[in-house]
């Protein structure tokens, strides 16, 4: 499985990223994967392989690139519920200063550099993202509907608040096919109401589910919150999406 360590040019300097390909050469479909809040490290690697072995150019960019490369702060093997406060003290930060108007500006570049890639075919990309990523990956596909074929959001940070700039205000704005998996516990029965109510109003197909018996963080090997069948039903989602919407291109 070939992989790179790159560095991706931004408007506020360079991103470090991880991407991962399919062995043969050729070119293969793009998918940009969003990460979680803990940031890249290990276990998003080994889900970027397990992506691109079937059939895909995945790229995971450092979004907290603006405070370092990975790792920005040191992480335990495994983040422990014990530990977690701490280390989301830590964090808190680096997530707080990711504000929306940085987030468009690094996907213009994101976007660009992943179409860029040699092994990346023509055509349109998907767009996947865990907690704070599936927000992103939801803002992203809204940014650019002319090049987001598909968007994934697992266990996403809030997506329905009564800001101006909450992430279902755009949603009218996405042309790509949508999944969103959801822990039980991500929403209140109100903020599900109206997430489904700006998907429909959005006309594009969707689809989002609560996964049983998982917890947010529920596809994070690394953590407490990690469920196995969560992360596969996370997969048999994910995968036929893509290959819907992405393996003619």
């Amino acid at each position: 499985m070939p992989t790179k360590t790159l560095r991706i040019p931004t408007p506020d300097g360079q991103a470090d990223a991880f991407a991962a390909f399919p062995d043969g050469g050729g070119r293969h479909p793009g998918v940009l994967m969003y990460m979680d809040a803990f940031g890249t490290r290990p276990v998003l690697r080994e889900m970027a392989r397990e992506l691109a072995r079937h059939g895909y150019y995945v790229l995971v960019p450092n979004l907290y690139y603006r405070h370092g490369p990975e790792p920005v702060i040191e992480l335990p093997e495994h983040i422990g519920e014990e530990i977690r406060p701490a280390v989301f003290d830590r964090l808190m930060p680096l997530f707080t200063a990711h504000t929306t108007e940085r987030a468009l500006r690094d996907a213009d570049a994101y976007l660009g550099f992943l179409t860029a890639q040699p092994e990346v075919g023509a055509g349109p990309v998907a767009v996947t993202g865990y907690c704070m990523g599936g927000a992103l990956a939801m803002r992203t596909a809204a940014a650019h509907p002319d090049k987001v074929a598909a968007v994934a959001g697992f266990h996403p940070s809030t997506l329905v608040t009564d800001a101006p700039d909450s992430p279902h205000r755009v949603f009218p704005r996405i042309t790509a096919q949508v999944h969103l998996g959801l822990a039980e516990g991500d929403m209140t029965p109100e903020s599900s109401s109206e997430l489904s109510r700006a998907l429909d109003a959005a006309g594009v197909g969707h689809t989002a589910e609560i996964y049983p018996g998982t917890v947010h963080g529920f596809t994070m090997a690394d953590t407490d919150a990690f469920d196995p069948s969560g992360l596969q039903r996370h997969w048999d989602r994910l995968i036929p999406l893509l290959d819907r919407t992405l393996a003619d291109r």
